[in-house]
């Protein structure tokens, strides 16, 4: 364990009291007194021109039930390109510190600062946040602000700047966030933290890797769930389903795409001993959608997929190759599962309820219109560029540019033995009917830090945990909304070197639950009450 993990009895210290330092306290400044401090450049290990704190005030907000008083710090960190926009961050420290802090991940494009009164991704419905277990949070839009009347996190347009653009994308915002909180925890209590932990899902379960990787000693503990760690991997593999879409005919709407989910449902749920609606078996799944198929491929109504539709869902499964090298050395992205239930259910983050078109439209898919501001601000730079006339397969002129963002976008290595050599624990967390990150890029992580390091030492700080019928971020009604105390978990692994035992993930909007089981086993029903985790068995 890192050395100062051995300072744990100080955790009974007294954090600061906000309205009036105490005699114990009297180097600590009151709450207010942080307005306007300057934030030097020489505490942040990243190039910036340092920072300066906008605002600073005790507030109060109940969290998990709990009444928490804390001083919320707003600062901006000023990039050293002048033209660039600041780093918006914020701090919460609270009363009664327990002498930990957790920094929490975006998503989507970023743009915003994340709720510092929020829990981690997946949580279990009773488990505490963070901020009402007395962390200090802490958290940054990365780099950007997402412009007026834009849809949340789908905002790129601040990848025209290169120093905004490696905020975000290579992760340089993440370090400097950190640099810069931590110089305020210790200007307010007088210390770091005991441990520092990071929590995040999609964009923020990538930032989760990266800082794993890049910085590994850090963090002591990492929380990353359905990350999206291959960016540019996945941008064009969603260019080439967004170019497919929008082929005429090809589109499937809602009704056809729930009637896939379905058809989908039917033929695997039982596959793994019993039918609950959530498909644990997803390997042996072998659902062919041409069982769909209307009479002659026309579309003729509802209840059947065309042809040209049959081709679009197909395609959405099917790992999409691209013919070239790019510098990341990333070669394909694996596709979806047909039943990736938030697909069929949740149509923003899969399909779209309309198809790709130019201008995108807001009723597109999630993936379609992400693909939409990549092509216009991160590739060409050209907010007037057509996205459906850029085919991933051949990109032409762009091709160099591409491979040029592959190695900011894509730079997630898969070597962390350094952080696990720090002593560092990492849970790693994705729902199999996830309808925006394929869990199978995920399962693909994996394997290649396994194959790396090896299973002795990958078990030494890793675990990976994938949740049958879990969507993206429990959005919508997803199968199986997953939660799962992992924060605790996680504690117990760094703090007390006890890592996780047979956990239980619970489905939040159903009373059931199932055994967590590490990848690549999944929970096979056995025999009694098919509502609880002890019926099942991990099995390959």
């Amino acid at each position: 364990m890192k050395s100062r993990r051995l300072a744990l009895v100080a955790i009974l210290l007294p954090g600061l009291t906000f309205r009036a330092a105490t005699p114990a306290d009297a180097s600590a400044p009151a709450c207010a007194e942080l307005n306007h401090l300057k934030i030097p450049a020489s505490v942040i290990s990243l190039p910036t021109r340092g920072g300066v704190v906008t605002a600073a005030a005790v507030t109060s907000a109940v969290v998990s039930g709990q009444t928490v008083e804390y001083c919320q710090v707003d600062a901006d960190l000023y990039p050293v390109d002048r033209s660039a926009p600041s780093i918006k961050t914020r701090v919460a420290l609270p009363e009664g510190w327990n002498r930990k802090a957790l920094m929490f991940g975006g998503g989507g494009y970023n743009g915003t600062i994340p709720a510092l009164t929020g829990n981690v991704p997946f949580a279990a419905a009773d488990a505490l946040a963070p901020l009402a277990r007395r962390y200090v949070t802490f958290a940054s839009d990365s780099g950007h602000q997402q412009g007026a009347g834009a849809v949340p996190s789908l905002d790129g347009s601040f990848g025209a700047n290169d120093e905004a653009l490696r905020n975000f994308a290579a992760g340089d915002a993440l370090k400097k966030t950190h640099d810069a909180s931590l110089f305020l925890v210790r200007r307010v209590y007088g210390r770091n933290p005991a441990e520092t932990y990071f929590a995040g899902g999609s964009t923020g379960g990538r930032e989760a890797l990266v800082v794993a990787q890049r910085w590994p000693r850090t963090f002591d503990g990492v929380i990353s769930a359905y990350p999206a760690w291959n960016n540019l991997a996945e941008a064009l593999y969603l260019g080439h389903l967004t170019q497919v879409l929008a082929k005429p005919g090809a589109f499937p709407p809602p009704v056809k795409q729930s009637l896939l989910y379905d058809s989908a449902v039917a033929a695997c749920d039982g596959l793994d001993g019993v039918v609950d609606g959530v498909v644990s078996n997803e390997r042996g799944c072998r659902f062919d959608p041409r069982v769909l198929r209307c009479p002659d491929g026309a579309d003729t109504g509802p209840g059947c997929l065309s042809d040209a539709q049959i081709g679009a869902v197909t395609a959405m499964s099917t790992p999409f190759r691209w013919p070239y090298r790019v510098a990341s050395g990333e070669t394909e992205y694996p596709g979806f599962p047909f039943l990736s239930g938030g697909d069929m259910r949740t149509p923003f983050l899969g399909f779209g309820t309309t198809p790709p078109a130019n201008p995108m439209p807001a009723t597109s898919g999630y993936g379609m219109q992400y693909w939409d501001q990549w092509v216009k601000h991160f590739l060409t730079r050209d907010p007037s560029y057509n996205p459906l006339a850029l085919d991933p397969r051949r990109p032409g002129r762009w091709l160099d540019r591409i491979s040029h963002l592959s190695t900011i976008q894509d730079r997630n290595n898969v070597d962390l033995s350094p952080f696990a050599r720090s002593g560092g624990k990492l849970l790693l967390l994705h729902g199999a009917a996830d309808e925006l990150v394929s869990h199978r890029s995920t399962n693909e992580y994996y394997d290649r830090v396994r194959s790396l390091l090896g299973p002795g030492l990958t078990e030494e700080f890793l675990r990976y945990y994938l949740v049958p019928g879990a969507n993206h971020a429990n959005f919508g009604a997803p199968a199986f909304a997953a939660g799962w105390d992992s924060l605790t978990a996680l504690e117990r692994w760094v703090e007390s070197g006890r890592s996780p035992h047979k956990p239980v993930v619970t489905d939040l909007t159903h009373d059931r639950t199932r055994p967590l089981c590490e990848y690549p086993t999944w929970p096979r029903y056995r025999a009694g009450d098919p509502d609880d985790a002890s019926s099942f068995a991990c099995t390959r």
